[in-house]
């Protein structure tokens, strides 16, 4: 049974940053290009950054320059390092395959970006 757990958001100033984290689990994880999503209030989920088995990162626009997505395959984890942090990244924030996977789905992590 695949399981992506997400952790490391909160609350943070803007300027700020932080790093999420994405534990897979149940899943050959190191055959899977990655990706990390959003949802903001009343908006539609967006990737906002992938990466290959290979380990090359791809950006939205929105957060190219600030973001930084890396993984390690001996871990199964994949990261998201959030610096320059503006109140429009404020969303719940996703891990999953890319393309995404339907029922892969996890709980997602809170980031909230306000003074």
């Amino acid at each position: 049974q695949v399981q992506l757990v997400e952790s490391g958001g909160g609350l943070v100033q803007p300027g700020g940053s932080l790093r999420l984290s994405c534990a897979a689990s149940g899943m050959s994880f190191r055959f899977r290009a990655m990706g990390w999503y959003r949802r903001a209030p009343g908006q539609q989920r967006e990737l906002v950054a992938d990466i290959t088995t290979g380990g090359s990162p791809k950006y939205a626009d929105s957060v190219k320059g600030r973001f930084t997505i890396s993984r390690d395959n001996a871990k199964n984890t994949m990261y998201l390092q959030m610096s320059s942090l503006k109140p429009e990244d404020t969303a719940v924030y996703y891990c999953n395959t890319n393309p995404y996977t339907s029922y892969y789905w996890g709980q997602g992590t809170q980031v909230t970006v306000s003074s």
